[in-house]
């Protein structure tokens, strides 16, 4: 598993794909804090917080991290390593972790960044270090986790198809469905009786929820639960080559 875990992030790293990751995601999130006059921009708002990038991360995440897991095993596929990869002495559960291990890693290394701009609001707060901090770490845990199911999503839709167009379509989509789409079904009239339900079924729900600096394991247990349930998902599908 190591030495995957090695080859993911060689590839990461050997070509332009993990700096191009990294660079646009701080990119974007510092045009919006720094730059772009409006309500995300710290210095016009007044307040020390950084909402603003835990509104906008998820968004980007939404694009970024099927661009990232959407040639994890297409390339396996198109390039026919995908059979040696398979007789190796490993399981294939271990092969999806060691992927999405690689992957939330580099993910992790494009958050790093950001703790700069945690120290700049935190010396800009008027008194100095007025930032909520427990709710600033309540997002970032909620981020991580965010990003975890974005990557077994992505994963899973690599694993179904050996076009990495049509994973990236596929994981974006599916993303975007357990992220947003739960809130916009509990809005239609058929479903106001059991709205609460089915809003919980999103992660939006539960990332807000820890946003505000409430780690509940209730919380934790969701985002656990669906990123298992999307890497056990892509087990099987790997397992269906034996059918």
């Amino acid at each position: 598993m190591y030495t995957l875990l090695k080859k993911e992030m060689s590839s990461f790293f050997s070509s332009i794909t993990g700096y191009v990751v990294i660079i646009v995601f701080l990119l974007i999130n510092s045009m919006f804090i720094w730059i772009f006059p409006g309500s995300n921009n710290v210095l016009d708002s007044g307040y020390a917080s950084l909402d603003a990038l835990f509104v906008i991360s998820p968004w980007i995440f939404l694009f970024l991290v099927p661009a990232i897991t959407m040639r994890m095993f297409t390339d396996e596929k198109k390039s026919g390593t995908i059979e040696t990869l398979f007789t190796r002495p490993i399981t294939d559960l271990k092969i999806v972790s060691a992927k999405s291990l690689a992957a939330f890693i580099l993910v992790l290394f494009s958050l790093l960044p950001t703790l700069i701009y945690f120290f700049s609001v935190y010396k800009l707060g008027n008194p100095v270090g007025s930032i909520d901090i427990g709710g600033t770490w309540g997002s970032y845990i909620g981020l991580f986790f965010l990003a975890a199911i974005y990557i077994s999503i992505g994963i899973f839709a690599s694993s179904i198809t050996d076009n990495q167009i049509v994973a990236f379509i596929i994981g974006m989509f599916l993303c975007f469905i357990m992220f947003m789409g739960f809130d916009y079904l509990s809005e239609l009239a058929v479903f106001s009786k059991i709205d609460n339900s089915i809003i919980n079924l999103g992660i939006n729900e539960h990332y807000k929820s820890l946003s505000r600096g409430v780690v509940d394991s209730r919380d934790i247990l969701y985002f656990i639960s669906v990123a298992v349930i999307f890497t056990l998902l892509t087990k099987l599908v790997l397992q269906s080559r034996k059918w």
